[in-house]
C-alpha cells in the first residue's frame, strides 16, 4: 500500500515546530499558515508556521495529483492549510529535516497581497508593526515574546501561591485618586466623575486586613503625556501585600520571585529564547543594596553632583548603571517624593522605608512599609496636599485593626523587556495603548 492510500487515521498528527527525526519516514499531517512559498516549477517549497515553529515542506509536482497542483498554483502567504505528508531527514534542508507533501488542503485563503511582510524579510516602522498588529505577532520572533510572557505569568503566581498569597481583582474604576496627582484618566459614571485606576495600593491595603497576603496581577492606566521607548498608557502591573512585613521583608519576596521567574523561563522556553537570540542568565539573590543617600554620593564621584531631595531621574539613573549592570535595589528615598502611604524612617522620618527595583537604568518595581497608623497617614495626606475626607472610606479601616505591612507594584511588561532584552515596551504588549495610538 502507497502512503497516498492511507487513511486520515493513520497520519500522525503533528505541529510543524514538533517535527523531530525521530519521526523520519512516518506519514503525519499538520495545520499551519503559509509563511514561504518557493516555488521552482517542478518542485514548490513551503514553509508552514504555527505558535510551535517552522516545518518545510516540498510538494513535487510529477508525484501528486491535479488537485493538490492547484491549490499549490493558487496558494498565497498567510493562507491556513492542512498538509500530509512523510518526514524525511534532509540535512541540505533550512531545518535540516523536512516533510514531503502528499496531499493539501486549503482552509482558509489569505489575500494575494497583504500590507506587512510577516517572514521580517522586510524592515517595518514601530507604527507599520502596530497599525497591522495581527500579522506582526505571528513573526515567529514576536510569537515567542508572548509564549515567554505565559511562562512568566504562570511563574509569578506559582511562586506567590507558594507563599501564602491570595489571588483577589480590585475595582478599575475608582471615585478617588489613588495617590494624587493629575495622571488620571476621568470616565463619566453615570452621571459623576469617575477615574481610572493607577493601581490597587488602597485596596490591597485594606485586603491584607482580611487575608494577610494577597496579590493581584491587572491593567492599569496612567494619563502620562511622555512618549518614551518604557511609557504606556495602560499596562500590567504585578501587586502584593502582606500583613506583618517590612520592606526589607518584601525586597526579599520581589528577588526570590524574580529568581524564580528566570529558571521558570530558562527551563521550560529555550526554543523561544534561541528564536530572539537571548541567552538568559538566572540571576543571583539577595541583589546587591545601595541607599538613595549613596547613590546621590556614587554620582558626584562621577562628576554629576545632585542636590539631596530630588527624584532620581533618567539621566542620573542611566549613571548609576555603568556601576549596576544587573538586579539592584535603591533603598531609603527621601519621604516628601514618596507617596502619602510610606512609612517614614523612625530614626530619621525625612527617609523613609521604600525602595526601588532596578535593572541597570530601568525601574522594574517600587515599595515598601506602608504606614499603619492613623493619625500618621492623615498627617501624611496632608502634608502632600491631599483632603482625607476624599480618603474617608480608606481611612476608617484603620479604625477595624490595620497591621503592619508593606508591599510593593512591579511592571510586568518592564520585567518582559528585560527577559526578552527589547528596547521598547510596546513590543511586549499584545495590543499597546499610549497617547498617540487606540487602535487597532
Amino acid at each position: 500500500m502507497s502512503k497516498e492510500d492511507l487513511s486520515e487515521e493513520e497520519y500522525l498528527e503533528a505541529r510543524p515546530g514538533l517535527v523531530r527525526p525521530d519521526l523520519d519516514g512516518k506519514p503525519v499531517k499538520i495545520y499551519g499558515w503559509v509563511h514561504e512559498i518557493r516555488d521552482l516549477g517542478s518542485l514548490v517549497f513551503l514553509l508552514l508556521r504555527d505558535r510551535t515553529g517552522l516545518c518545510q515542506v516540498v510538494f513535487n509536482r510529477s508525484k501528486v495529483g491535479e488537485d493538490v497542483r492547484r491549490v499549490l498554483d493558487n496558494l498565497t502567504r498567510e493562507s491556513v492549510v492542512k498538509v500530509y505528508g512523510v518526514v524525511g531527514v534532509t540535512p541540505q534542508a533550512r531545518l535540516g529535516i523536512e516533510l514531503k507533501g502528499e496531499r493539501i488542503e486549503l482552509l482558509a485563503r489569505a489575500a494575494a497581497r497583504l500590507p506587512y511582510e510577516v517572514t521580517g524579510k522586510v524592515q517595518a516602522s514601530m507604527t507599520t508593526r502596530l497599525d497591522h498588529r495581527i500579522l506582526d505577532l505571528r513573526k515567529p520572533e514576536n510569537t515567542a515574546i508572548f509564549l515567554i510572557a505565559d511562562t512568566v505569568f504562570d511563574a509569578i503566581r506559582e511562586y506567590l501561591r507558594g507563599e501564602g498569597f491570595t489571588e483577589v481583582r480590585t475595582p478599575k474604576i475608582i471615585a478617588t485618586a489613588t495617590e494624587g496627582g493629575a495622571a488620571l484618566f476621568r470616565v463619566d459614571y453615570f452621571g459623576r466623575t469617575a477615574y481610572l485606576a493607577q493601581s490597587p495600593q488602597l485596596y490591597k491595603e485594606e485586603l491584607v486586613t482580611v487575608f494577610e497576603r494577597v496579590f493581584e496581577i491587572g491593567p492599569f492606566f496612567r494619563a502620562e503625556a511622555s512618549h518614551t521607548r518604557r511609557h504606556v498608557s495602560e499596562f500590567t502591573s504585578v501587586d502584593i501585600e502582606a500583613a506583618y512585613m517590612n520592606y526589607e521583608d518584601v525586597m526579599q519576596v520581589l528577588e526570590r520571585l524574580v529568581v524564580h521567574v528566570f529558571k521558570r523561563v530558562a527551563e521550560e522556553r529555550r526554543g523561544e529564547l534561541e528564536r530572539l537570540g537571548v541567552s538568559l542568565r538566572v540571576p543571583r539573590a539577595p541583589f546587591p543594596r545601595i541607599t538613595y543617600d549613596a547613590a546621590l554620593k556614587e554620582l558626584s564621584e562621577m562628576g554629576h553632583a545632585k542636590e539631596w531631595g530630588g527624584d532620581l531621574e533618567t539621566m542620573d539613573l542611566r549613571l548609576l548603571a555603568k556601576k549596576h549592570t544587573g538586579f539592584y535595589f535603591i533603598t531609603h528615598f527621601p519621604t516628601k517624593i514618596k507617596p502619602f502611604y510610606i512609612q517614614p524612617c523612625d530614626s530619621n522620618p525625612a527617609l523613609s522605608e521604600s525602595f526601588d527595583l532596578m535593572y541597570q537604568w530601568l525601574e522594574l518595581a517600587s515599595g515598601g512599609t506602608r504606614i499603619s497608623d492613623k493619625s500618621l497617614l492623615t498627617r501624611r495626606l496632608e502634608e502632600q496636599g491631599l483632603n482625607p475626607e476624599s480618603f474617608k472610606h480608606h481611612t476608617a479601616v484603620y479604625d477595624y485593626g490595620m497591621p503592619v505591612h508593606a508591599g510593593w507594584g512591579l511592571g510586568f511588561e518592564r520585567l518582559l523587556m528585560v527577559i526578552t532584552r527589547r528596547t521598547n515596551i510596546r513590543d511586549v504588549i499584545l495590543f499597546p495603548r499610549d497617547r498617540f495610538r487606540l487602535t487597532p
